[in-house]
This record gives C-alpha cells, sequence and structure tokens, in this order.
C-alpha cells in the first residue's frame, strides 16, 4: 500500500525517513483507547476465491469487533506497474461493488479510495516502487494510527517493519504511535487449482487455476474438474505428501464453516474425481447470493462512487490531525 500525500498531508513524508533512524523501545498505545483495524487491498477488479477466504471474509467479521474499522482500495500502490486509466477505473469500482457484495458494511467501517484521500502522486517508475512497498504500506498503516492489521503469513515480515518504525518514532519524538499488532487470517494460502505449489493468483496464465468470485457455475465446476490431484482416490487432508487433494479440502472446510476433520471424515467412500465437483457445488452455493449483488450493484455506478467519495472525507478526517501534530514533533510548524 503507498503512501502518496496531498498538500495537507505532505509534510508526513518527513517522519517516514525520519524513522529510518531510530531503535526499539516497548509498544505504544493508543492515548484515546480506539483500537483500530486498517486494511488494503489492490484494484484487480473482481476478487478471487484466494482474496475472498484469505482477506475478505475476516474483513467483513472484523467490521462487528472493532469500533474503528478502515479499508482501503490502494489505487495508487496499484500504478508502481503499467496501468490502462480506464481499466484501473472500472476496476476501481468492480473491486467497490465486490467488497460491498460480500458484506463490507459503509455504516460500520470506512471503505475509501486510497487516491480520494491522498490526491498528489509521488512519482516513481514500477522498480522504485515496489521496493519501497513496506516502507510505504508502513507509512497507510500508520497514518490512522491503527492499532490492528489483519494481514496473511506472507505479510508477518513488512508488519514487523511497521511495528518498528512506530516504536522508532515513539523514541524519537515521543509516544504517539501505537505499535499495531497482526491479526492473522485463519485461512491459509489458497492454492492454485491447477499448481498445489503456488497460492492462487489473478495473474496467473493459466486459466483454470484460478475460481474468481463471479465465476459462472459451469466456469466454477470445469476448474474444479480440472484441479491437480494425484493418483490416490481417497479423500485425505496431507499438505505435505498430497497438496492437490488438501488444498481441496481446505476450500471445503473454509466455504461450508466445518472443520478439515469434519470434511474429511464426510467425504468417506467418496474419490477424488466426485469430490472435485463436491467441491466445486460448495463453491457455486457459497458465491451465490454474492454474485447477483455484485450484478446489480455494478449497474449503480453513482452509487459505488457515493460510497468511495464519503469514506475518503471519513479517511482524511483521521489523518489530517495526525499530520498536524506529526509536523510539530519533528519541527516543521
Amino acid at each position: 500500500m503507498a503512501l502518496h500525500l496531498t498538500r495537507k498531508t505532505r509534510g508526513c513524508w518527513g517522519f517516514i525517513r525520519a524513522l529510518h533512524t531510530a531503535t526499539k523501545i516497548a509498544p505504544a498505545l493508543q492515548k484515546d483507547g480506539v483500537e483500530r483495524i486498517f486494511s488494503g487491498i489492490q484494484p484487480t477488479g473482481i476478487p478471487h476465491l484466494g482474496n475472498y477466504l484469505g482477506a475478505i471474509e475476516s474483513w467483513v467479521r472484523l467490521q462487528d469487533e472493532y469500533g474503528s474499522v478502515l479499508y482501503s482500495i490502494v489505487d495508487l500502490h496499484s500504478i508502481t506497474v503499467p496501468q490502462d486509466p480506464a481499466t484501473l477505473r472500472q476496476s476501481i469500482l468492480d473491486m467497490t461493488a465486490a467488497l460491498l457484495a460480500c458484506g463490507i458494511n459503509p455504516e460500520k467501517s470506512i471503505l475509501f479510495q486510497q487516491s480520494q484521500a491522498k490526491t498528489a502522486k509521488q512519482k516513481h517508475d514500477g522498480t522504485a516502487g515496489l521496493l519501497t512497498y513496506p516502507v510505504l504500506q508502513a507509512a497507510d498503516i500508520l497514518l490512522y494510527k491503527s492499532t490492528h492489521v489483519p494481514v496473511g503469513e506472507d505479510q508477518v515480515q513488512h508488519m514487523e517493519l511497521v511495528q518498528d518504525l512506530a516504536q522508532a518514532f515513539n523514541k524519537k519524538y515521543g509516544e504517539f504511535f501505537p505499535v499495531p499488532k497482526s491479526i492473522l487470517t485463519s485461512m491459509k494460502k489458497v492454492k492454485s487449482l491447477r499448481d498445489p505449489a503456488a497460492k492462487m493468483s489473478k495473474s496467473d496464465p493459466d486459466k483454470l487455476a484460478t475460481v474468481r468470485i463471479t465465476d459462472s457455475p459451469e466456469e466454477i465446476v470445469q476448474k474444479f474438474r480440472k484441479a491437480v490431484t494425484d493418483f490416490t482416490s481417497e479423500v485425505t487432508y496431507d499438505p505435505a505428501s498430497r497438496g492437490g487433494v488438501s488444498n481441496m479440502v481446505a476450500i471445503h472446510a473454509a466455504v461450508t464453516g466445518l472443520t478439515v476433520d469434519d470434511v474429511v471424515r464426510r467425504s468417506a467412500g467418496i474419490d477424488t474425481a466426485r469430490y472435485k465437483l463436491v467441491v466445486a457445488d460448495a463453491v457455486i452455493e457459497k458465491f451465490a447470493p454474492i454474485k447477483n449483488e455484485i450484478e446489480k450493484l455494478k449497474m449503480d455506478k453513482d452509487h459505488l462512487e457515493k460510497v468511495l467519495r464519503l469514506g475518503a472525507a471519513k479517511a482524511k478526517e483521521l489523518a489530517y490531525p495526525v499530520c498536524q501534530e506529526v509536523k510539530k514533533l519533528v519541527g516543521f510548524l
């Protein structure tokens, strides 16, 4: 998640540079007692099964568990690689529709487009953007004085950097930033249906590898039917030696709310070829209402834009006093 600053918040870039020179101290506390969630997702259009199970599903749950929740569509970070402007605009709206359809509620959380809250873009090429990603992500998290960040296993190291930067700033300028804690999502990485050793990805050149939320029932059945498993017909869960079948079991458990043990027990006597279709049916049932809601929301562009506009206004409200105080602390005012 990239940090690009508005006229009001541009001075905050100085504190990011300053953080690199300080050392660790004990975790800071949110002085006002507010626990705040922050997370972001790139506007890749319609999310896939891995996005939903790995992040979005937990985002929906966290809305009811925390008093302050911010979810950002991080479009500025997405331009660290070449983007077609028209495609990017549509992808932002598609992602907004998908998040709302999945259960993100603007009455419970702040859903906003990153570039609407930070309008002045910092120019850099793709390589520089990707190299500075962890620091820029940290800046976005700290900008809202976030206390908790839901992350997957591959983001744990990035969160350690966020914590180090918060502690370093506090040591140099006084207790200011809460040191955000990681909330590990319960679902492990969803694997590619065609390569159980790889993570499911929208950019996978094999179109059968990734299940999108809006795939038709026929497409979902085809993708699971072609999913790579092995030559053993029994359904078991052993990720180390049976990656493909274990991925099926993990997906089945996640979309039904059953435990892995329950899934394996209920699948006794079913060969893997038939079992793949059972999992496909479970995924279709899970996504059917979400798919229908996405189609409705995409027809109302004005509503989607209004949600993002109101969310950006709320995000700016939170960020502005933080940046003003940071500027004072580092001596800019």
